[in-house]
């Protein structure tokens, strides 16, 4: 089972159950794929919101092997999407989201990452 406070994002394709999990292996892993420069280029690459399906691969594949599934890519190509792309769009969101962070609101009179949870 997923766990979300850790980043983990179910996602059911083609019958199976799967967690999603962008580890630091997994980053590193998608640098190299998509030949980012770093990370900071990495993430501007997959916040384009034009990815190719290339990118999808190596972010899906990254992102299984990072929830602990032991998939090559060319296992990764052959999952069957049976009208499940969107959800497995909006799943790839949610791990990139767990890991890079959503944007917040700020409170001006906390110093940056200092935010109560009230």
């Amino acid at each position: 089972m997923a766990n979300r406070r850790r980043g983990e994002i179910p996602l059911a394709l083609g019958g199976r159950r799967y967690t999603l999990c962008l580890t630091l292996g997994a980053l590193a892993e998608l640098e190299e794929a998509l030949r980012a420069e770093d990370l900071a280029g990495l993430a501007g690459r997959l916040a384009s919101g034009r990815p190719r399906t290339g990118d999808l691969i190596a972010l899906l594949g990254a992102a299984l092997r990072g929830g602990g599934h032991d998939l090559p890519d060319e296992e990764v190509r052959r999952l069957p999407l049976a009208g499940d792309l969107g959800a497995v769009i909006a799943a790839l969101g949610e791990v990139l989201e767990a890991a890079f962070g959503a944007s917040q609101p700020e409170n001006p009179s906390l110093p940056r990452g200092e935010e109560s949870e009230a």
